[in-house]
């Protein structure tokens, strides 16, 4: 769990990522949170564009991504989401938080 001034500097880092996933009609798959999974340990700082067709609301979807992933909500912004997972081992962390 991150706290407030945690989040605060993961969502001004956010400003210079951009979006590698999207949420479509067929809302958060088992493959996409599979995906996401993958990138987390990549990056650790992850943004997701969700389209105009994708059901449910913004909230439900960041629920629904952290539940799947285990990842921490950084921020929902307009049609983006950003989420956090920290290492393991936090001696490697890219991002330090």
């Amino acid at each position: 769990m991150i706290n407030s001034r945690q989040r605060s500097e993961l969502r001004a880092m956010a400003n210079g990522v951009e979006a590698i996933f999207q949420i479509g009609k067929a809302g958060v798959t088992e493959a996409l949170a599979e995906e996401l999974v993958g990138a987390l340990k990549a990056r650790e700082l992850v943004k997701i564009t969700v389209l105009r067709t994708a059901e449910g609301t913004m909230k439900e979807l960041m629920d629904e991504v952290c539940t799947m992933t285990g990842a921490d909500p950084v921020s929902v912004c307009g049609r983006k989401l950003v989420i956090y997972k920290a290492p393991e081992d936090r001696s490697k962390a890219k991002i330090k938080v």
